[in-house]
């Protein structure tokens, strides 16, 4: 359901999905346990929707000073320029503001920035933010835009479903550090799957339990099935971060059972007792839960995309996908007897899902 919902979104471009506080706390605490310092004197831009309601800009607002931000960056896109048209309404904020404009606040989009204690008050914090209009309709692709991401250091934000792999690009074609909310799906797009394989960017630590609740303007229209009316959240299963900050969670290795210990315990009915099978077309074993990888094997292993939740460098290495092998990358694994299609794994004429092939840096005997 939730992955019907997140592409009726898409198909509707009403994909503003606006980020849980806690969810955002969760995450960079996790990269500040790992190095405290990974914000010191950095300039971070944050292309989102809308500033004066993401919970980005008021969290790193919030801790300017805690972090030693040298600056900090937030734009938003204009009301007229969204594919998706809703009732727009200012907020009190922007109408109460002496540089209030009726015209720009529909056609222009808006740009807010934190460096100094402008209040006074002796602390750099949220109060202290500077708005004012952007030139342009402030969408990410524009020079405005564009000159703001060469400025900074990091990008962190929650970017459209539908443009994502748009907006990654866009990132790291300026060669920046980032952190950016995107359905777990995309790690099957070549351009993303070649970056996580080279250990560009990574899966960050994650949303509690997988679950991942965001705030959304006419949720009711597209979201029956996982729109809570009391909280006003959208819940998805299917949503991680990506990044290439460090983090903890990243170098720990996952606590594996031998080959044969698996076939004796494993608490899954398709390995416990029967073992891994091997695909038809390709030399690996399928292995299809995350949990289920043997220690001892040294050979290559058809995985879940999910597993890259718990990939350690370390302990893996990402030979490739399916994909790669359908399209003649990894001829060395391709079954010599094989004489149908190249595709995903096959057991017994039976296609298996998409797989990510991983061997062990170093099987434990």
């Amino acid at each position: 359901m939730a992955n019907s919902n997140l592409a009726s979104a898409k198909n509707a471009k009403n994909d503003e999905f606006y980020t849980q506080y806690h969810d955002i706390e969760k995450e960079i605490n996790a990269y500040l346990d790992f190095n405290p310092k990974v914000f010191k004197d950095k300039t971070i831009l944050m292309p989102c929707d809308d500033p004066e309601w993401s919970n980005f800009t008021k969290f790193f607002a919030q801790n300017f000073e805690r972090f030693g931000l040298k600056k900090l960056i937030s734009t938003s896109y204009a009301p007229d320029s969204k594919n998706y048209k809703s009732h727009y309404q200012p907020t009190l904020f922007e109408v109460n503001d002496p540089q209030f404009d009726e015209y720009k606040t529909v056609k222009n989009g808006k740009i807010f920035t934190l460096t100094r204690d402008k209040s006074g008050d002796g602390k750099i914090d949220v109060n202290d933010l500077e708005w004012t209009y952007l030139k342009g309709d402030g969408d990410f692709k524009s020079e405005e835009i564009k000159k703001l991401r060469d400025k900074a250091d990091i990008i962190i934000t929650n970017p459209p479903f539908s443009l994502f792999r748009q907006f990654l690009s866009w990132v790291l074609e300026a060669d920046k550090q980032l952190v950016l909310i995107g359905s777990m799906n995309a790690i099957t797009y070549k351009e993303v799957f070649q970056l996580l394989k080279e250990n560009r960017i990574w899966l960050g630590n994650g949303f509690q339990a997988g679950n991942a609740f965001f705030a959304t303007p006419n949720a009711k229209e597209y979201a029956d099935g996982v729109y809570n009316s009391e909280t006003g959240l959208v819940k998805f299963r299917n949503c991680c971060w990506y990044t290439s900050i460090d983090h903890g969670r990243r170098h720990q290795p996952m606590p594996l059972m031998t080959m044969e210990d698996n076939l004796k315990f494993s608490k899954h009915k398709d390995i416990k007792g029967i073992g891994y099978k091997t695909y038809d077309n390709y030399k690996a074993i399928e292995v299809p839960f995350t949990d289920a990888i043997p220690s001892d094997y040294d050979g290559v292993m058809g995985v879940p995309i999910s597993f890259l939740d718990k990939y350690s460098p370390e302990q893996f290495e990402i030979v490739g996908s399916d994909t790669d092998v359908k399209e003649g990358k990894l001829p060395h694994l391709v079954n010599p007897k094989w004489t149908g299609k190249i595709d995903r794994g096959y057991i017994e004429g039976n296609r298996i899902y998409g797989r990510i092939l991983i061997k062990h840096k170093k099987a434990v005997k």
